[in-house]
């Protein structure tokens, strides 16, 4: 009697986990990535140096992009004179928004600007309209840099930036020389690199983007019914 009551003992645990119970361990992998992902994980220079890069781009082509979408709007409704205060990253509100998540700065320079404080002496290199073409370096222990060129890659910027008599009327050039006096951003063509974008960036926000570039997510499963 006494085995018989031991060997019911040891049965009891057994018995007591019905299907619903053990259902819920089938997600073990994707307890263990989120596990992971919360670790806490040492990041190389190399790798801030990298996601410096994704910072760039992302910077970058968010800037890119909805300046097209406010140029685009603007010369439509209102023509150059509509336009002419929105051609700059720090009148658009996504790209400033992005920029303070990445704790970054963002201007655009040019050795023929519009604006003569956004000169810069930029040498063939820095102006290689090469997808490729990315500069990174990091002067300071919390500041991180990023470089790469503007590349008139849309007509309609031609209408402010292409040539005078061809591309941009003498009633929207007085317009641009009304504003800007000592211009030069024209004359450009299709393909040509007109100046660089350059971010400067604090290493809490670069290393923040690394994080979350580099976390694992599950993919979505199939429901099985």
């Amino acid at each position: 009697m006494r085995f018989i009551f031991r060997a019911a003992l040891l049965l009891l645990p057994l018995s007591a986990c019905n299907a619903d119970q053990v259902d819920h361990l089938s997600n073990t992998k994707e307890l263990a990535i989120e596990a992971e992902n919360w670790q806490v994980k040492r990041i190389m220079p190399k790798d801030l140096l990298r996601a410096t890069r994704w910072a760039g781009d992302s910077l970058t082509r968010t800037a890119e992009r909805e300046l097209r979408q406010v140029l685009a709007a603007r010369l439509q409704d209102g023509g150059v004179a509509a336009a002419l205060p929105y051609c700059r990253p720090s009148a658009l509100p996504a790209t400033d928004s992005l920029a303070r998540v990445l704790q970054a700065s963002l201007t655009w320079v040019s050795a023929r600007p519009r604006n003569p404080s956004n000169h810069a002496a930029l040498s063939a290199p820095d102006l290689d309209p090469a997808d490729t073409a990315r500069q990174v370096a990091r002067p300071g222990t919390e500041e991180f840099t990023y470089q790469r060129p503007v590349v008139l890659s849309d007509a309609l910027c031609l209408r402010c930036h292409g040539t005078v008599g061809q591309d941009i009327t003498a009633a929207d050039y007085a317009l641009i020389q009304k504003q800007y006096p000592q211009d030069q951003a024209t004359g450009y063509r299709l393909g040509q690199s007109m100046g660089v974008w350059r971010a400067s960036l604090k290493r809490p926000g670069v290393a923040e983007f690394y994080t979350m570039k580099t976390r694992k997510v599950m993919k979505k499963r199939k429901p099985l019914f």
